[in-house]
């Protein structure tokens, strides 16, 4: 028996070297029809599993952001044991510290929130004033500027200026710079007149409808508060991930001043994810639409590999045949194959994701794709680029695509040198 072993490979492993020679056509440097085929389709599989996951990670980002913009990580608030008793919180020295050595808790914001209504010569609306102080407000309040400015509601300049939302724009006829009679409800009406600094639009109609943002020392002056008087302390951490777990430590810190009679005060903690319950839940939809997408297209990439592998094995037969005469071996032709599977996955990987990658970058930069903000809360497709998410669908097609190319190389086996001969004649 004659040892088949191809001329000037005597350092490369054959079936590698005829992998790479099979993928080629009869002029010897495109590939065959077969080749690009199954190279388009692992291509595509790959860009729209991995533009899927970013698009579902960019709104679980925005989404996420928009919450804790609205709400924070972790609210606190004074809980009465009797009707008689003011729903107030004082933020002591010592409430704080209990609060900031929890693990994982980044700061602690005292928060005021008073019902105020906003009265033009033609039309009138009831909203909640808010003080903006937080860093993490003022960020969120930054990013979803229209127009005008965020002020340094610490300035003392500064203190009957507001910001407001698009909505409460329009259906009041404002604008910045405008200014607007200001009825603040409490055990007296007191009415100021206040300037709008800034329009701001999440596109949270449920909170932009409602939400008015101004200078806490303003309004601790108008409803005559001390100054570690307000309505809830906003809690910010540095992990979300961690959030119920974080909420859960907070708990029991101050749980611990009140068993160790540091505190008096009963206290109720609400997080972002209970405040935004409705939102996430949408999210979760959407992580069951991802997997059947994902699915769907790790299904069509496997399908039209095999299928390519088995036209190429098909055309092959003669050539299989031949080097099975010449003594080579079952396994290592079955091994040329897989080898060129492999290589075809693999430049279907590196194609499909340098095009997955320049579109995630374009539609991040320049919102490309426009979303209705009525239906998804934002007016562009967001996305997010993980290198996570590029690494795990490529480990994943490529095991996948080696475990699925078991079945069509075993037709190597099947193939007899006598038939091929035979066919030939």
């Amino acid at each position: 028996m004659i040892n088949f072993v191809p001329h000037k490979v005597s350092t490369m492993s054959y079936p590698l070297y005829l992998a790479r020679k099979i993928s080629f056509g009869a002029d010897g440097r495109k590939s065959t029809p077969a080749v690009r085929v199954a190279t388009a389709a692992v291509s595509l599989s790959v860009i729209i599993m991995i533009v899927s996951v970013s698009i579902v990670l960019g709104f679980k980002r925005e989404i996420r952001e928009k919450v804790r913009g609205f709400n924070s990580d972790i609210t606190v608030y004074a809980q009465p044991r009797q009707t008689s008793e003011t729903n107030l919180i004082e933020l002591t020295p010592e409430l704080k510290n209990a609060i900031l050595s929890t693990p994982g808790v980044v700061s602690a914001e005292l928060s005021i929130s008073t019902p105020v209504i906003f009265k033009t010569t033609d039309d009138f609306k009831g909203v909640y004033m808010k003080n903006a102080t937080s860093p993490q407000t003022l960020n969120f309040l930054a990013k979803n500027l229209e127009r005008g400015y965020v002020p340094d509601f610490n300035e003392n300049g500064n203190l009957e200026k507001i910001l407001i939302s698009r909505k409460t724009a329009d259906q009041l006829g404002l604008d910045t710079a405008s200014h607007i009679d200001t009825y603040f409800i409490s055990d007296n009406v007191r009415i100021r007149r206040l300037e709008v600094a800034g329009i701001y639009d999440s596109h949270f109609d449920a909170y932009d409808d409602l939400m008015v943002y101004g200078s806490k020392d303003f309004l601790q002056e108008i409803n005559g508060l001390p100054a570690e008087s307000g309505t809830s302390v906003l809690v910010s951490t540095d992990d979300f991930q961690r959030l119920p777990e974080t909420a859960a430590e907070v708990n029991r810190s101050l749980m611990k001043e009140l068993t160790e009679g540091r505190s008096n005060q009963l206290y109720k903690i609400q997080t972002a994810l209970e405040a935004g319950a409705g939102y996430f839940n949408w999210l979760s939809m959407l992580d069951v639409n991802v997997i059947v997408i994902l699915s769907l297209m790790m299904a069509v990439g496997c399908v039209t590999l095999v299928s390519g592998m088995l036209i190429i094995i098909l055309d092959k037969r003669r050539f299989i045949g031949t080097l099975k005469a010449l003594g080579a071996t079952t396994s290592k032709l079955r091994r040329v194959f897989v080898y060129l599977a492999i290589r075809i996955a693999i430049l279907g990987l590196l194609i499909g994701d340098i095009l997955a990658a320049l579109f995630l970058w374009a539609q991040d930069k320049y919102h490309l794709i426009p979303l209705d903000p009525d239906s998804y809360y934002m007016d562009f497709v967001p996305v997010q680029i993980s290198w996570g998410t590029f690494l795990t669908v490529n480990l994943g097609v490529l095991l996948v695509s080696y475990l699925v190319l078991i079945l069509p190389s075993r037709f190597v086996a099947r193939i007899s040198p006598a038939e091929t001969m035979r066919d030939e004649k």
